[in-house]
């Protein structure tokens, strides 16, 4: 007999030996074991280690469809979770569970709570963390948008479209890099102006490896492409760090249609009319003013 059954069964003894157990998956598939037990626990191909610092408040959970959280507490370890990955933010909207185990036979065990990383604070070489159980998600709202641009995101499912398509990608290295929001790139002139703007810039090796950015400006003059970032990557990248460039999108249906050539996917509603015709004012020379379609058919979408 093993799992909650085994657990049950060594609770009914009286006589018990249990600890608690937190497995935390960060979303680039780093995983870290932590126990509040006096030696390393081992199961599921997890190692909880000991000492580490982490604990939990008491789980509160109910019925329904509330949503339960809980906090963790824990040391900034440079073994662990360290400074410089919060910092990175390498921990936001990490998944985490919490087990009940009896140390003695790990097989018998419960998960107690699943759920993810919310609010993280440090201090003092500590760091807090609000717990955020499954059903955080119905706080979202959720359903698609009437509105002209595409809410899908580049190459997501709902986009369809492969970014490792030649022409639409490019890995190397910076040859200058500016307050860790500005890249220069040498050359690179095989791309036109702006076409990375909206993309993403990914660092694939270096002690950012794994961190994201939004492309804002991508310009390109005098030999020297420059890639502006919105927001400075939040960990050292040194020039020759190979770097992801993606091209960007701005969410029209003419960019889609003749960028990308994937106007079939496209999610907007390009010929719903905005608040723009508020100010429209009837003319003698374009057509006729019937409150029909303003495209004609066959055109874009």
């Amino acid at each position: 007999m093993s799992g909650r059954d085994g657990l049950l069964e060594h609770l009914k003894t009286g006589t018990t030996h249990v600890a608690r157990c937190w497995r935390v998956t960060r979303r680039d598939g780093e995983k870290f074991g932590f126990t509040d037990h006096d030696q390393p626990i081992v199961f599921d191909g997890t190692e909880f280690k000991a000492d580490t610092g982490l604990t939990a408040a008491a789980l509160s959970q109910s019925t329904g469809l509330s949503v339960d959280n809980t906090e963790a507490i824990g040391a900034l370890s440079d073994v662990s979770i360290t400074e410089a990955d919060i910092l990175a933010g390498r921990f936001d909207g990490a998944a985490v569970e919490a087990f009940l185990v009896d140390w003695s036979k790990p097989e018998n065990r419960v998960l107690q709570f699943k759920g993810s990383f919310g609010e993280l604070e440090r201090q003092a070489g500590a760091f807090q963390v609000e717990l955020r159980g499954l059903a955080e998600a119905m706080n979202r709202r959720e359903g698609r948008i009437y509105q002209k641009p595409c809410p899908a995101i580049l190459g997501d499912g709902d986009c369809g479209f492969d970014l490792s398509t030649p022409g639409y990608s490019d890995e190397r290295g910076a040859d200058r890099i500016e307050d860790r929001r500005i890249f220069i790139f040498e050359g690179l002139d095989s791309f036109t102006p702006r076409w990375f703007e909206r993309g993403r810039l990914t660092v694939l090796s270096g002690t950012a490896k794994g961190l994201v950015g939004v492309i804002k400006n991508d310009r390109y003059a005098e030999g020297e492409r420059r890639v502006e970032l919105w927001e400075d990557l939040r960990a050292e990248v040194q020039p020759g760090d190979l770097l992801r460039l993606e091209a960007g999108c701005d969410k029209r249906v003419e960019t889609c249609r003749l960028k990308f050539a994937n106007l079939i996917n496209y999610r907007g509603f390009p010929h719903i009319p905005g608040e723009d015709w508020l100010m429209v004012h009837p003319t003698r020379s374009q057509g006729t003013n019937s409150g029909g379609s303003l495209f004609p058919t066959g055109g874009d979408g």
